[in-house]
């Protein structure tokens, strides 16, 4: 197949490409590289790609109409996987415009491209911040997710809310995947593994928030990309049981449908921290603070649906993905 990827620097889109292309299909990668962090590290991402037989990259940004317009005229889709947004919780309480136009308006432009060429199936990224203040664990997607906290969180809801509005309208057949906290070689610098791992090796503070009582669904990339393939395959229908008098979020008359992609399985904050202290050999120094505006003190997914309907499970512990990320940092880095 041909598929659209954007956000194909980024460290999911770069994992993701890589396995399509592993299997045969043909990537066009699309990313406007911005500097929300090192733009070095998003370089090499696209210099491993385009090495690879069948990947393509256009550089540009999904705020431009123009841009996604001629990119879709020029080109026939198979598939649409749209994991280009501003990330990061934190970030949106002091650039909240920024949110708005990558998430949302970004979003709006992918939508009506899909939806002018009739692209078979689209598949975006949401987020488990959608869960909000939502105490019932494990997470469902069967839950009402109507109370996020932050405006992170709220542009991915309405991506969901989005994209089921032209499912209806235009029976474009949507998937929303709400990722859980990934991590793994080639991650984010401004992520908790890459963050810790970095200043332990070098012998500096970290800062541990809610005085280490935060809880995490961390989930290994290969997981998460096994999973964002085989939804990718699986097109949605409608459900012929979905009934108005007791909606379900996840399902729709339309063809529709939110997954979670987690570990299922939380660990504290601490416990991660342990397991890159004995993978580095290091002891980290703690600085402990309060629990930031807009962070969740627990995320925990439920992926009975995923298991399902695409018959996959994320499995990875920790141990063995922190030791796989340790490793490429420091053959990356060579600190």
């Amino acid at each position: 197949m041909k598929i659209l990827v954007t956000g194909a620097a980024g460290f999911i889109g770069f994992h993701l490409s890589c396995r399509l292309l592993e299997r045969g299909d043909s990537v066009l990668g699309f990313d406007n590289l911005n500097p929300y962090y090192d733009v070095t590290l998003k370089e090499a991402r696209l210099n491993q790609l385009t090495q690879r037989k069948g990947f393509f990259f256009v550089k540009g940004d999904l705020v431009d109409r123009n841009a996604i317009e001629k990119l879709f005229s020029e080109n026939s889709f198979d598939r649409v996987i749209n994991l280009a947004a501003q990330a990061g919780v934190r970030y949106s309480l002091t650039n909240p415009y920024v949110y708005i136009d990558s998430n949302i308006v970004g979003f709006i432009n992918i939508l009506e491209a899909c939806r002018h060429s009739k692209v078979p199936h689209l598949v975006f990224a949401s987020s488990s911040s959608v869960y909000g203040s939502n105490t019932k664990f494990p997470f469902s997607i069967h839950d009402n997710v109507d109370h996020p906290i932050s405006l992170y969180a709220a542009t991915k809801r309405t991506n969901e809310l989005m994209a089921h509005t032209y499912s209806h309208l235009y029976q474009l057949p949507t998937t929303g995947l709400r990722f859980f906290t990934g991590y793994g070689p080639w991650g984010r610098p401004d992520m908790a593994l890459f963050l810790f791992t970095k200043a332990i090796f070098e012998g500096k503070p970290i800062e541990v928030y809610n005085n280490g009582k935060m809880q995490r669904d961390f989930t290994y990339i290969d997981d998460i990309v096994e999973g964002l393939v085989r939804v990718t395959d699986k097109i949605p229908e409608p459900n012929p049981n979905w009934d108005g008098m007791n909606p379900d979020p996840a399902t729709s008359f339309a063809p529709y449908r939110i997954y979670n992609i987690g570990n299922q399985s939380p660990i504290g904050l601490t416990r991660f921290i342990e397991i890159i202290e004995e993978k580095l050999g290091k002891k980290a120094i703690k600085i402990f603070l309060p629990i930031q505006p807009g962070d969740v003190p627990t995320t925990f997914a439920d992926v009975e649906d995923l298991k399902r309907d695409v018959d996959f499970i994320p499995a990875t512990p920790p141990e063995v993905g922190v030791e796989k990320f340790v490793d490429w940092y420091l053959s990356y880095y060579k600190p």
